[in-house]
């Protein structure tokens, strides 16, 4: 049964993703957790991540909850909203975040975890790789994010896929839309696993090519630099010459029908009360991402 009282146009309830009423939005009956995480303290070009989750909750509050693609309502699954988790240092966000984590999926919910900088993704991908054994991570990004410290700092958001490839259930990272990283990163790729943004293509064998590498359960981590920053100036360093939506979108389904996808987070979000197109966008690609998942 779907929702009687108003939602969208800013309707429902202020601070949960989708304004979602009871039961949907409630803990107890929800099969999907929303985890915020409004951490920015290693960004070192724009700052402002921190503000990202609240953004993109109070933008879900405009969408309509039908998914014409899916021909789908995911929320009546149940999203909930969980408090933020709100840590000084790297070290005690990412481990609140990941005992947060661990605790969810043991209540067998599927995690989203909202950044915030990239960094916040090692503790949800630790709870996770723990969860499933072994686990490929696939990443969408413009950066590599493979520096074994930025700064003298080993948690830099900068570094958050070298901390992940140490994880002893990682199996496999793999990287899509790759465009900027230091040289020094280079030897740290995995060319068989990595797409660089010029290596896709119009015909979609970039597609294939993605897929064929993906093993296991997949946890993706998404950070929304990997879109154009024509499409999405709204994040630390946009770089030019990323994804667009539809290309995205359809990339997304083919690895939500073909393979087993087991957490996401998205990061990255630098809102701007300018231009909120943005922030819709990224509640926007949750949504998408959900109802590719549970239909």
């Amino acid at each position: 049964m779907s929702i009687k009282t108003p939602i969208g146009q800013g309707h429902g309830i202020k601070g949960r993703y989708g304004g979602l009423p009871d039961p949907y939005g409630s803990e107890s009956f929800s099969q999907i957790v929303l985890l915020p995480v409004p951490f920015d303290q290693t960004s070192t070009y724009q700052k402002g991540s921190d503000k990202g989750p609240d953004a993109l909750i109070e933008a879900s509050r405009n969408m309509e909850l039908y998914d014409i693609e899916t021909d789908s309502e995911v929320y009546l699954k149940g999203i909930y909203t969980a408090p933020p988790i709100i840590g000084k240092t790297s070290e005690q966000m990412l481990d609140l975040t990941y005992k947060r984590t661990k605790d969810l999926l043991l209540k067998d919910k599927f995690v989203v975890t909202l950044g915030g900088e990239h960094s916040i993704s090692y503790a949800p991908i630790k709870a996770a790789a723990e969860n499933y054994q072994s686990l490929t991570v696939l990443q969408f990004d413009a950066h590599a994010d493979l520096q074994p410290a930025y700064e003298n700092n080993p948690w830099s958001h900068a570094s958050v896929m070298a901390r992940v490839k140490e994880l002893p259930n990682v199996v496999k990272v793999v990287a899509l839309g790759i465009r900027s990283m230091g040289k020094e990163e280079f030897s740290c790729i995995n060319s068989a696993d990595t797409i660089f943004a010029h290596q896709i293509d119009d015909g979609g064998k970039w597609m294939d090519r993605a897929l064929d590498v993906l093993e296991g359960p997949i946890y993706i981590t998404f950070d929304l630099d990997v879109f154009d920053s024509s499409l999405m100036p709204s994040t630390g360093t946009p770089e030019p010459g990323g994804l667009f939506w539809m290309p995205a979108l359809k990339m997304l389904q083919k690895i939500f029908q073909e393979k087993n996808v087991v957490g996401i987070d998205v990061v990255e979000l630098l809102p701007r009360a300018s231009d909120p197109a943005p922030d819709y966008l990224a509640a926007k690609l949750i949504y998408k991402m959900l109802s590719y998942k549970f239909f």
